[in-house]
């Protein structure tokens, strides 16, 4: 699968190849794309109804127990990773469900099916087994738009020459009519960030919205900004929106 750039850059990522998103595809507050508009004409196909949401109602069936603790319990080598998901404002988006995906330490993407736990009864998730890496988490953003995730140090993709070692993220949110993808970068990795795919592709200052933040031994601060905050007095871009990535 491959993608094409929106904005200042494009991606290559899990699935495929991807970029940031605006250029040449409008874009609704909170990032969605505006439904086109096509005249009706005899013989005509009409055009595809457009994306709707409604709730958004992911705090009732979609988060688990444990969600947002990837590495196996007591692991040694657990980073936590912790932010904030805003808006353009800078006001934070409370009913936020975001999805990690993570290559394991070998690189394999494979995951550890079978590692979650269900009621026998209901089927219900009741949470992770607490041994296996599994390579993916869920976690909802709080009152305060915040989310914590303890995993393990991220890791290149096996078979994606020149990939830096990074967290892939999905977000899902009030007023998206489609997921946001990104990716999550780590300040260690500054060396191999110059050669890789989608960082070397982008502007400095758009890639730095990319990239963790350390804060203490073994923590990174990472936040998404949904939109930009406006321009400064020069008529920079300041605040600038993460970048996220169209999978095509």
């Amino acid at each position: 699968m491959s993608a094409t750039p929106h904005e200042a850059a494009p991606h290559e990522g899990v699935p495929g190849e991807a970029a940031s998103r605006h250029e040449g595809v409008p874009q609704q507050p909170g990032g969605a794309p505006e439904a086109s508009e096509q005249p009706e004409a005899p013989g005509q196909l009409l055009a595809p109804t457009p994306s709707q949401t409604i709730g958004p109602f992911y705090g009732y069936a979609l988060p688990f127990p444990g969600g947002g603790d990837m590495a196996p319990a007591g692991h040694p080598d657990t980073v936590t990773l912790y932010g904030r998901v805003v808006d353009g404002a800078g006001e934070p988006v409370p009913d936020a469900l975001l999805e990690f995906w993570q290559a394991g330490p070998d690189g394999s993407l494979r995951g550890a099916p079978g590692s979650l736990r269900r009621d026998p009864a209901t089927g219900a998730v009741v949470g992770r087994d607490g041994v296996d890496f599994t390579g993916f988490g869920r976690v909802p953003t709080d009152a305060d738009g915040r989310y914590v995730l303890r995993t393990l140090p991220a890791t290149a993709p096996a078979g994606r020459p020149g990939a830096a070692p990074y967290i892939a993220v999905c977000v899902f949110a009030r007023g998206l009519l489609h997921h946001l993808f990104t990716r999550i970068y780590f300040p260690e990795d500054t060396a191999a960030h110059a050669a890789d795919p989608l960082l070397s592709r982008l502007p400095a200052r758009r890639a730095r919205t990319l990239v963790a933040r350390a804060d203490g031994e073994r923590r990174y601060r990472f936040d998404i900004r949904l939109q930009a905050a406006g321009a400064g007095d020069g008529g920079e871009e300041c605040d600038e929106e993460t970048v996220f990535l169209e999978f095509r």
